[in-house]
């Protein structure tokens, strides 16, 4: 084989190997898109269960055809804490056997006959059939599942035309194939090689689509294929390892369950093929064709998963003692970049921790108002803990969801973002009101300030407003509840109203003499802080009544929205009136 072959060879067996991984890529990418949000939820449930972990974790991988995506996801989602290390062992096992369906699909490179039916099964026949269909969905659909489905249908379709390539570039190698006897006399050569090739690549699946097409093309026999395969099986942990780079203790670990797996299961499978060599030189001699590599590849993977499963514990064991906790490790890590790779999963995690985050600001401002009444130094030192803590939510909530942003979103998905952006910002605002609060409470100690009788009922019944306002903005932006959100307008024009009614009454007892001028102070503090928590609300329920909305746009909604016009409006505005301002 001349120079010129040996390249012409190399460039089209790259070429072949950049479809196959961009295929693999854009159909994977589509089929997690696809996951939804829901998989978060799942993943929680089924977690604890080892065998469920391992139907899903098969089902999943099978979904996304790379075992290093789901390994990825998992080291995301622990490092997020939203996982448990110890809960993700199934998952991890299920990986390894739902990987295999790769190998099964490329199969339909086979020689499948000659008649009309066989011939269909073809792929340099349906994909261009199947490229064309997902073209056609990307560009004429407006359904985002439709969308995606054209992405797994546009992904296959590379995917095999790179099969196909790889396979054509093994054409005439046989006029160059001493290394394939090296490989069949050293297995431990092919699977160094193998290792270490996948390690660069970062796919066990291209591997082992490499390797059956040469077993289709050219020919090897067993003992030069099951190296290979294994091979790929240990270094395909390169792209978890890599993805482990500045996670917590308990993600690494879930990396060490992954490579111990593989890397364990993968040495005694060689060790094996070593005896049997011995004992029968040519009993792997055989040829093996492109269904006996997926055979191969099922077959370590199950046996490696089979028996590893009963071993959970001292494998955690083995883990925690190979990655052990650092005690300076109490930082809380909210979420995690591994997850851009399912926007879906990202954006429940994000909705996660708003959650959190408006469940703690609703929190702070019931205990600002409480001590308010009766001064507690704990609660006040807490109040003051969790605003530095809503305050930590909003930069890293909000830096990640500009940088979620940055993905290509659907329409919703990039409307739901904005709205959680807006809202994470007015809760950090009401936090810092509720702060503020508590500063006034503890003003109000140490000068041993005291209302007059009226204006605690004042302060009293405003309160329970804010209460009110409070909780029903909060629930209705958990809940995503556009009708609890209406209530939430009406409430805050009365609350308006209110702090004007309580000011004027303030003035007049600053004339008769009933009130302090240090009094006073305080007292209008109160209110200025009553009322910005109030607006904060109003602009976290008309986002929230807009999530139907093509564009969020606050003035503009709440312009048609505030009207005696509207019945729903003004029937809310009457009954929140007759409870606060009579």
């Amino acid at each position: 084989m001349s120079s010129t072959d040996i390249l012409s060879m190399l460039a089209l067996l790259l070429g072949g190997l950049t479809f196959f991984l961009f295929g693999m890529s854009v159909m994977s990418g589509g089929l997690e898109q696809m996951a939804g949000g829901g998989l978060e939820r799942t993943l929680k449930k089924v977690g604890k269960n080892d065998f469920l972990g391992f139907t899903l974790g098969t089902g999943i991988t099978v979904a996304i055809q790379s075992s290093s995506a789901m390994t990825v996801m998992l080291v995301g989602l622990v490092n997020s804490g939203i996982l448990e290390f110890s809960d993700t062992f199934g998952m991890i096992m299920g990986s390894h056997v739902g990987t295999t369906l790769t190998a099964w699909i490329l199969t339909l490179n086979a020689n499948t006959g000659n008649n009309f039916f066989m011939m269909l099964l073809k792929p340099m026949t349906f994909a261009p059939i199947l490229a064309f269909a997902g073209i056609a969905m990307r560009m004429f659909s407006k359904n985002t599942k439709k969308q995606k489905l054209g992405d797994i249908f546009i992904g296959f379709a590379v995917l095999m035309v790179g099969m196909n390539m790889m396979s054509d570039s093994m054409a005439d190698i046989k006029k160059y194939s001493s290394f394939l006897t090296l490989f069949s006399n050293l297995p431990i050569i092919a699977f160094l090689v193998s290792t270490l090739f996948t390690g660069i690549i970062q796919s066990s699946a291209a591997t082992v689509a490499i390797v059956q097409a040469i077993a289709l093309s050219v020919g090897m026999d067993y003992a030069a294929a099951i190296p290979l395969v294994i091979g790929a099986n240990i270094g395909t942990c390169m792209t978890a390892i890599i993805s482990s780079i500045g996670t917590n203790k308990n993600a690494k670990r879930v990396v060490a369950m992954h490579v111990y797996t593989n890397a364990i299961g993968g040495v005694a499978c060689m060790i094996a093929l070593y005896i049997v060599m011995a004992i029968s030189p040519d009993i792997l001699k055989h040829p093996i064709n492109i269904f006996g590599v997926a055979i191969v590849h099922s077959m370590f993977n199950i046996i490696n998963t089979v028996a590893f499963m009963p071993l959970k514990k001292p494998m955690l064991k083995l883990c925690e003692k190979t990655v052990s906790r650092s005690n300076d490790e109490k930082h809380t890590v909210f979420l995690d970049e591994r997850l851009f790779n399912n926007t879906p999963l990202a954006i429940s995690e994000c909705k996660r921790l708003a959650t959190e985050m408006a469940e703690l600001t609703k929190t702070s401002v019931f205990e600002a108002l409480g001590i308010l009444k009766k001064y507690d130094e704990a609660t006040a030192q807490k109040i003051e803990y969790d605003e530095s803590l809503v305050d930590k939510y909003e930069d890293r909530l909000g830096t990640y969801l500009v940088k979620l942003s940055a993905n290509s979103l659907t329409e919703n998905d990039s409307h739901y973002v904005a709205r959680m952006l807006h809202g994470i910002g007015d809760f950090e605002r009401i936090s810092d009101h509720a702060l503020n609060l508590r500063d006034l409470a503890k003003e109000i100690k140490e000068k041993r300030i005291v209302f007059s009788e009226d204006a605690k009922q004042e302060i009293d019944n405003i309160s329970n407003a804010l209460v009110e306002i409070v909780t029903i903005t909060v629930d209705s932006f958990i809940s995503d509840d556009t009708e609890k959100a209406a209530h939430v307008e009406p409430l805050e024009q009365i609350i308006d109203e209110l702090i004007s009614k309580l000011k004027s009454a303030h003035i007049d007892r600053l004339q008769k003499g009933e009130c302090t001028t240090q009094l006073g102070f305080v007292f209008s503090d109160l209110l200025t802080n009553y009322e910005r928590i109030s607006d904060h609300c109003s602009n976290l329920a008309v986002f929230t009544m807009q999530l139907d909305s093509e564009k969020l746009d606050a003035h503009k909604y709440l312009n048609s929205l505030k009207t005696m016009d509207n019945p729903k409006f003004a029937e809310d505005y009457n009954m929140y009136g007759r409870k606060y301002l009579t």
